[in-house]
């Protein structure tokens, strides 16, 4: 099964957070989870404007962001994948 986004959503494949800080610190799974990073998968057309024109998706298939957690909708597919809107997204980490 394939989910195809709409307007300016985009489908993602959430990358599990380290158990172990940057300097070898053990986090507790309270801490793991502040990290929100995924794949994008799949986009959608893009932002409707209200004239009517459509403003394309700054990501791409394939990048790797951090998304705000809120506001997030879990598909439950071959793999777990989590729908978001483009405005969650904070950063493309390269």
């Amino acid at each position: 099964m394939r989910v195809e986004p709409l307007g300016d959503n985009l489908v993602v494949k959430r990358i599990a957070a380290e158990p172990t800080s940057a300097g070898g610190i053990l986090l507790p799974e309270a801490a793991q989870g502040l990290t929100q990073q995924g794949r994008v998968l799949s986009i959608g057309e893009g932002r409707r404007l209200p004239n009517g024109d459509r403003v394309s998706p700054q990501v791409q298939e394939g990048d790797r962001i951090l998304f705000y957690g809120n506001g997030k909708t879990e598909v439950l597919m071959d793999e777990q994948v989590i729908i978001v809107s483009e405005d969650d997204v904070l950063a493309v980490v390269e």
